[in-house]
């Protein structure tokens, strides 16, 4: 495999959306140092994060051209003369940072310079990886199904059982208890959300699900969650939620994705001394009154950003997947290495449910 030099791929050229993308027959690879993987990419997926560098949102800046995306699951093909933890044949999936320690956690700076952004990402056949951009896949998935945790499904474990559960030498097993009699609450039905559904529900919570439509709440309550709130129709929805909970005492955790037009609503369904999981922006373009830091005195409750998780974290969530059967959901509609501008276009107008999928063939 050492003859492979170049990749076909597609590239971001500027930041003026999915226009700005462009696909390359032939896209230069470097060659393989000493602790990089060269990987042979089957499948890739998408985050709202695609669509903000594309769009050139919250000022995130590129230097083009870039193969976008940090999402995706391939093979090994070849791995540099330093490298011991993979090996041809190896099932990999991308975690985005590079040069990351296994426990230390990944900061706005790391992300702007991992995959999809600061270096190249893996929407392309080929890619030469740093080796602390990768972990093994989990042996229960396929490709499609692991190319979604990479970010969405980090995010929502870090969310949920926080740095360093089962490194505490807890084990799986106690992990996969950690949540057994909690309330979560998880907003809408995009990767993290529904992540965060399918992980809660495997480790015991009961798991209260907002939503904008009754049919992507019949594929939430499939999914586990045993009630569905319409925030379209319900606009208290957090003071509904939180009425659902046992002597309305509220949500042990609630997994914020909106940001700006919807922490307000997540304030009201926490419960004293939980936890308010700050995941996305998805909210932020919008015109609305922002809690202030001084809410939490209010609400007697913690709210905390959480960006990706760790390789450690990674490890951990893949052997829960592993040990309770959890399959990541791919939205119905999976999209070929053709189609990848029609990919951003569905995920820009959300169409999707859970994970937008690309297969690279």
């Amino acid at each position: 495999m050492s003859d492979i030099t170049t990749t076909p791929a597609w590239i971001l050229t500027g930041q003026n959306g999915p226009s700005s993308l462009e696909f390359v027959d032939a896209f230069e690879l470097p060659p393989l140092g000493p602790n990089d993987v060269l990987v042979c990419i089957h499948a890739a997926a998408l985050n709202y994060r695609e669509l903000a560098i594309a769009e050139g949102k919250f000022g995130l800046p590129l230097t083009p051209p870039i193969t976008p995306s940090s999402d995706g699951a391939g093979e090994v093909l070849k791995v540099g003369s330093a490298v011991s933890t993979f090996k041809s044949g190896d099932k990999v999936v991308a975690h985005l940072t590079v040069h990351q320690g296994d426990n230390e956690p990944a900061t706005f700076a790391d992300i702007g310079a991992g995959l999809g952004q600061g270096v190249h990402g893996t929407l392309r056949k080929y890619a030469v990886l740093h080796e602390t951009s990768l972990v093994h896949m989990p042996k229960t998935l396929g490709y499609r199904e692991a190319a979604t945790l990479t970010c969405s499904g980090l995010t929502a474990w870090n969310a949920l059982f926080g740095p360093g559960l089962a490194a505490a030498k807890t084990g799986v097993v106690d992990v996969g208890k950690a949540l057994e009699g909690k309330y979560v609450l998880v907003q809408g039905s995009g990767g993290v959300s529904v992540a965060a559904l399918q992980f809660a529900v495997a480790t015991g919570a009961t798991v209260i699900a907002t939503t904008s439509s009754d049919a992507k709440g019949a594929r939430l309550s499939s999914l586990g969650a045993h009630h569905i709130i319409n925030y379209k129709i319900t606009p208290n929805w957090g003071e509904v939620a939180k009425s659902l909970t046992p002597n309305n005492r509220g949500f042990d955790t609630v997994v914020d994705v909106g940001g700006p037009s919807t922490v307000a609503q997540s304030l009201k369904a926490v419960k004293t001394d939980g936890l308010v999981a700050l995941t996305g922006l998805l909210g932020a373009s919008e015109n609305v009154q922002v809690p202030s830091i001084m809410d939490g005195l209010t609400h007697l409750c913690t709210t905390r950003g959480f960006l990706l998780g760790t390789r450690e974290q990674f490890r951990e969530m893949n052997a829960l997947i592993e040990e309770k059967g959890v399959k990541p959901v791919v939205d119905e509609r999976v999209f070929t290495f053709a189609e990848v501008k029609e990919a951003y276009e569905y995920l820009e107008q959300q169409k999707h449910f859970s994970k937008v999928v690309i297969d690279v063939e």
